[in-house]
């Protein structure tokens, strides 16, 4: 191969191209059959050759004519010479592939001294790594020390602004005046007074019983300066004319913070603002109510009395007993008339006294009783918050109120003298409604303090109403029939009475639908129909009866304006009157018939004269 490489490189420097002839030294390729032959088995040619039919290229060359031994060897030949072409182009190459040696055998030094060099900097990266690491961890050291420091330092600062007391706050507690910077310099003291005593830890400092002492006197000081300062404030609230509610909202509030420190700071001085306040305003509203009262008693019309029963005779009061004002002799003493507007008027202010009295008007009770309950109302209200945010305690407004002598205590008393004397069912009613109006607005308010005593009014009420209406009812069974019978058929005065009663409580009684009240009408409207029966009798003519029972009737309906009690109807005798049974009637009318109609209403059916209407009135 070294010849053949000189040959070719003189043979490059003369100029000419050489080719080698390779068949020089290869020959010609025999193939031994007899060897091939022994190793070959030719068991499934048959099969294969005919499987072999098919093949474009075996069909190809047996159309040829070629036996497969001879194709064979020009295959051989035709790879023989490519191997030969190409050993001549890899000749052709040498100079390159010579070059490519060198290059690539340079590449390998240069890559050598770069594995070199890099190795180096590996070695000084890793110390260099190494070193950070180190530093890193000298820098968290550090920056936990510092981060300790600066707590140590937050504390210490803390620690020392927290006990310092600074002359200035000295100057306002001692010689300042209560205003909003001394409550600010309150609040800074009452908050070291309470870290002083919050850790064990602050309590066994040096540094605070060095400042204790000094704390110590300025809360003695505080507390003695403000106590003074408050119970100015309260003997303010006793001047007369003085608007209590202004006071409390433009001045005490303002102060507030005053009584919180004390709670905390002073606990005995505390409650003694707390006992001063409680006593002031227990005295000062008691004054204030009864006044109120002796002013609204001069305002009062009186209604009834003991005699202004439905059942009692007109003629059988004497003279002296008759001396009052004449409605209490007329049968509008028992009306509702006007009185229900009391009701529409639950919400307008309190009466002013000296303003109604220069008018010269009177008012019936219940008018006063809405007026003095308003006024309570407003008042607690106002007194319930204010205990509530200026003292942080609901249970002083009943100190305030229903301690001895306080203003429920003056109500009861004016109020129990007037049940005693009260025989006016009509207006007792209109209180029991009002108090129920007052029980919905104090909840509207959603303020409790009224609750237990509104329940303990109308709790009095019920039994001096059902007194008065069962004094009513007697007088009407106790009735002396002779001396009430008038030889009259017109309707009867006590009946009248008895209507507008009967309509005055039945209109009261429309919302609230009272069955004890409802109980108590039925057994008035037997009684009453008792007495129409005995009156009839009186009268020698049974058509005189039947008159005066219908004219009784007719008044009675003509003052029940009501759907449940259908006005006086007329119809012809011929006529049907729906769905009716009958029902028993009066001895005193055994000729007449009485019914029962579908909507069980009872009706009286007098047949006056021939061919004449009937009267059809229900029976109350």
């Amino acid at each position: 191969m070294a010849e053949v490489a000189g040959n070719t490189s003189g043979n490059a420097n003369n100029g000419q191209k050489f080719f080698l002839d390779l068949g020089s030294f290869v020959g010609d390729l025999n193939i031994d059959d007899e060897t091939a032959s022994a190793d070959i088995s030719l068991e499934g040619l048959e099969e294969e050759l005919q499987e072999c039919k098919t093949d474009d290229v075996v069909a190809n060359i047996l159309s040829k004519g070629t036996t497969l031994r001879e194709y064979a060897k020009g295959v051989e030949h035709n790879l023989r010479q490519v191997e030969l072409d190409s050993i001549q182009d890899y000749i052709k190459e040498s100079d390159n592939l010579v070059s490519l040696h060198d290059q690539i055998r340079d590449c390998d030094i240069i890559l050598t001294q770069m594995e070199t060099l890099l190795s180096g900097f590996q070695g000084e990266i890793g110390s260099i790594s190494s070193d950070i690491k180190i530093l890193q961890e000298k820098s968290m050291d550090m920056g936990l020390r510092l981060k300790n420091r600066k707590v140590a330092e937050s504390k210490l600062a803390k620690f020392v602004e927290d006990i310092i007391v600074p002359p200035r706050m000295i100057d306002i507690i001692v010689d300042g005046e209560v205003n909003e910077e001394y409550m600010r310099t309150l609040e800074i003291l009452s908050k070291k007074l309470k870290y002083s005593d919050a850790d064990l830890m602050v309590k066994t400092s040096k540094a605070l019983k060095d400042v204790q002492p000094e704390l110590e006197r300025l809360r003695q000081k505080a507390v003695s300066k403000v106590f003074d300062f408050m119970v100015q404030k309260l003997y303010a609230l006793r001047k007369p004319k003085t608007n209590i509610q202004i006071l409390q909202q433009s001045v005490l509030l303002k102060y507030k913070y005053i009584l919180s420190f004390l709670k905390e700071h002073g606990k005995e001085v505390y409650l003694e603002v707390r006992a001063a306040y409680t006593d002031t305003m227990n005295k000062v509203l008691s004054a204030q109510f009864r006044a109120y009262i002796q002013a609204l008693e001069k305002l009062q019309l009186d209604i009834a009395t003991s005699n202004d029963l439905i059942g009692v005779e007109t003629r059988s009061t004497g003279l002296f007993l008759r001396g009052r004002e004449p409605l209490k002799n007329r049968s509008a003493v028992f009306a509702l008339g006007e009185r229900i507007n009391i009701l529409k008027e639950i919400d307008e202010p309190p009466l002013i006294p000296h303003i109604a009295e220069a008018s010269s008007k009177k008012y019936p009770y219940e008018v006063l009783f809405r007026s003095l309950h308003k006024l309570l109302m407003d008042t607690t209200s106002s007194e319930y918050l204010f205990c509530d945010d200026f003292f942080g305690e609901q249970t002083m407004f009943y100190d305030i109120f229903a301690g001895t002598g306080g203003p429920f205590s003056v109500i009861d008393e004016h109020f129990g003298t007037f049940l005693l004397n009260s025989f006016d069912a009509i207006g007792l009613m209109l209180m029991i409604r009002i108090i129920h109006q007052h029980q919905l607005v104090m909840s509207r308010r959603r303020i409790p303090c009224l609750d237990s005593y509104l329940d303990k009014v109308n709790i009095a009420l019920w039994p001096r109403f059902k007194m008065v209406f069962d004094l009513h009812l007697n007088s009407l069974r106790n009735a002396n029939i002779r001396t009430l019978w008038e030889d009259d058929v017109h309707p009867h005065y006590v009946i009248r009475r008895y209507a507008e009663f009967t309509a005055s409580l039945i209109h009261l009684n429309v919302e609230y639908g009272d069955g004890q009240l409802e109980l108590n009408l039925e057994r008035l409207r037997m009684t009453v129909d008792d007495l129409l029966v005995k009156l009839a009798q009186m009268f020698a003519k049974q058509k005189q009866q039947t008159v005066f029972l219908i004219n009784n009737y007719d008044m009675i309906i003509s003052v029940l304006k009501f759907d449940k009690f259908p006005m006086k109807r007329k119809m012809n005798c011929k006529g049907k009157w729906g769905s009716i049974r009958p029902f028993p009637w009066p001895p005193c009318l055994s000729n007449e018939k009485r019914y029962q109609s579908h909507d069980s209403c009872s009706y009286y059916i007098a047949n006056l004269d021939s061919g004449m209407s009937v009267a059809v009135i229900p029976l109350l």
